[in-house]
């Protein structure tokens, strides 16, 4: 995929705004380390044999889901970028592989992975009702899917002084969920089974 179709799949940078996973910020460590321990959690509760991490950025929670589930099959997908393939590289081997593609076209067959995984992805997109069906198209089984609680998101940046021009939105952030609306917005691909919210995100299970 081109630079240039890539450029047309999300808003914002290919890749973490800024490395959360590496702050040394003590409260956002915290906070990162809760939303990591949900993520785990969900994704060990699902059991997969095989998981796709959709929008994977430099690949560190992808890695990590190896980690967790080492005899499963992990693939995770972003947009081609130079940085991200240099990331992709170094994590890549055993059970873990990377590719780059499209949200809105992923290259896999009809319900070709256990598990698909999404977080902070759909806030990025575009067409966020087109990426969701093309995430729940290639998941047989269970999807799990995270995005910035709002307006609670915002209200935080504004708190730490970040993107205040912008009113406390994080550049490329082009949709906004509450708690709820993201359980109504993600029960379109299937039930949703459990909704957690450790501070600021949402994390759902989505059965199919």
């Amino acid at each position: 995929m081109s630079p240039e179709s890539a450029s047309a799949d999300l808003q914002g940078p290919a890749g973490n705004t800024y490395d959360k996973y590496g702050t040394r910020n003590p409260l956002a460590r915290r906070l990162v380390a809760r939303f990591l321990a949900e993520a785990d959690d969900a994704i060990r509760e699902a059991a997969p044999a095989s998981v796709l991490d959709v929008g994977c950025g430099e690949g560190v929670v992808t890695a990590r889901i190896a980690g967790l589930l080492p005899q499963a099959r992990i693939v995770g997908l972003d947009v081609e970028d130079p940085e991200l393939g240099a990331d992709w590289q170094r994590r890549a081997g055993g059970n873990l592989s990377f590719e780059a593609g499209s949200a809105y076209s992923l290259p896999y067959e009809d319900g070709s992975f256990d598990l698909v995984c999404a977080f902070e992805v759909l806030e990025h997109l575009e067409r966020p009702e087109e990426g969701l069906a093309e995430l729940a198209r290639v998941a047989a089984q269970t999807l799990v899917l995270s995005v910035p609680r709002e307006p609670l998101w915002r209200a935080l940046n504004i708190a730490t002084g970040r993107y205040l021009r912008r009113v406390g939105n994080t550049p490329g952030h082009v949709n906004h969920w509450s708690r709820r609306a993201f359980a109504e917005f993600a029960g379109s691909a299937g039930e949703v089974t459990r909704l957690r919210s450790p501070l600021p995100w949402t994390i759902t299970t989505v059965r199919r």
